[in-house]
């Protein structure tokens, strides 16, 4: 093994707190509780649920909720809607600001405002030259179309 990159090890007393179980091993895990075994002082790690109390392994079925888990739930509910609540409240402030923006900025220009009023009255000279290119579609001569024969040629054949 190579020195100084592996974790350290130490040795361990898992205990379950349901059902009273302790394994002994070793583990990068510590904690401040110790305890003698042989002489030999093993951190001591808490567990809620181990093979010893776990329904998978026991073949029991019964409801586990030692932490509490309904209740962290709830209470982590309540913080993420409360957030979206502060979010909420950013965004119509965001929102109050721009329009307050646009109107100071509407007051200080009124020269901007004459000058879109002028080109709403004045027609574009571009426009009024396509109005008098346009052609009706009724004062349009009507060319014969190639299926129907002409009135000379039907007095020549018959």
């Amino acid at each position: 093994m190579k020195p100084d990159i592996h974790p350290k090890t130490n040795p361990v007393v898992f205990v379950d707190s349901s059902s009273g179980a302790e394994f002994v091993t070793t583990s990068t895990l510590s904690s401040e509780e110790t305890r003698d075994i042989d002489g030999v002082a093993h951190f001591v790690i808490r567990v809620e649920i181990s093979s010893a109390s776990h329904p998978f392994f026991t073949g029991e079925e019964r409801f586990v909720d030692t932490a509490g888990r309904v209740d962290k739930f709830k209470a982590k509910l309540e913080r993420v809607e409360a957030a979206a609540q502060a979010r909420k409240g950013k965004k119509a402030k965001k929102a109050k600001k721009a329009a307050e923006k646009a109107a100071t900025e509407a007051a200080k220009s009124p020269k901007k405002e004459k000058k879109e009023a002028k080109a709403e009255k004045a027609p574009a000279p571009a426009e009024e030259k396509e109005e008098k290119t346009e052609v009706p579609a009724e004062a349009a001569p009507e060319a014969p179309t190639p299926e129907e024969p002409k009135a000379e040629e039907a007095n020549t054949e018959a």
